[in-house]
């Protein structure tokens, strides 16, 4: 059984269709995903439609979060229930607030001779998706200035970039204590991918194990084998579950459906500590 419980379509920076997204785990194998748009739910219902067979979809999203010293860190929400209106009023306010941050971005860039236009990224976004740094990535392809999305992100969009604003988003503590408010599971997702020049130590977490945290995603594509076994240990000191994800963008990214995954047993205890079942079956 292989299990995916970190994936993007359209709905937010992704390349695929919430459809696709679907059709393409069930012919590459995957028994459970999990749909993770960036700070949105607007996938869910397009996802659900295109279950079939014994495939098995977690409605969830990628929550983008600021720690108080501006880190960008994201949560994963899965299992929540989607009409509990503070977590969708926080998930609001921090896609309000890409535009502004967007218009702030091409304008440091500009100021440094790379003449990009706020509707020349408008429209690599498709529509009804979440504005992010993959369409502005995009942008960058298509004008010549960079070969590769993953280009444009390790030259120009990277977090300690000249280039890169944050945005209005909760704290990681607010965030896993909305997710569990809704009723649903919180699993920080590539803590290495965002605190790359920080060794990590139980510390990090222990603020986050009271608020509610649920596990960590260990085994990511960002993610060493050191890094990866120094999150194993903090994962099983503070009794928080292991998972394993793809990450998957489409083409977006190099990423690979189900090149990481969760193991059942770690799925099964996840999944329990939801306050409903709320796994979308056919």
């Amino acid at each position: 059984m292989k299990i995916d419980l970190h994936t993007h379509s359209t709905r937010s920076d992704g390349t695929m269709s919430p459809t696709e997204l679907v059709q393409h785990a069930i012919i590459d194998g995957i028994s459970i995903m999990a749909l993770t748009d960036h700070d949105t739910v607007a996938g869910w219902d397009e996802a659900a439609a295109a279950v079939r067979g014994d495939f098995q979809l977690v409605p969830g999203a990628e929550i983008s979060c600021l720690t108080e010293d501006h880190r960008s860190i994201h949560m994963l929400g899965l299992l929540f229930d989607r009409a509990y209106q503070p977590l969708q009023d926080a998930l609001e306010l921090s896609r309000d607030d890409r535009v502004p941050r967007m218009k702030k971005m091409i304008e440091l860039m500009a100021a440094d001779g790379i003449k990009i236009t706020f509707e020349e990224v408008l429209e690599h976004q498709p529509e009804g998706s979440t504005l992010g740094r993959p369409h502005l990535a995009d942008t960058l392809v298509t004008k010549g200035i960079v070969k590769t999305r993953d280009q444009a992100f390790a030259e120009f969009l990277a977090n300690d970039s000249k280039y890169y604003v944050s945005h209005i988003a909760p704290t990681p503590i607010d965030a896993v204590k909305l997710i569990r408010a809704a009723g649903g599971v919180a699993v920080i997702a590539h803590p290495y991918s965002s605190m790359r020049d920080t060794k990590m130590s139980i510390d990090n977490f222990v603020e986050l194990k009271a608020a509610g945290l649920n596990g960590i995603e260990v085994d990511h594509r960002d993610h060493g084998n050191e890094e990866r076994q120094n999150l194993r240990e903090i994962a099983q000191e503070l009794n928080l579950i292991i998972t394993g994800s793809s990450d998957f963008h489409g083409t977006g990214k190099l990423n690979l459906i189900g090149e990481n995954v969760t193991s059942p047993e770690n799925w099964e205890q996840l999944e329990s500590l939801a306050n409903d079942r709320r796994v979308i079956r056919k």
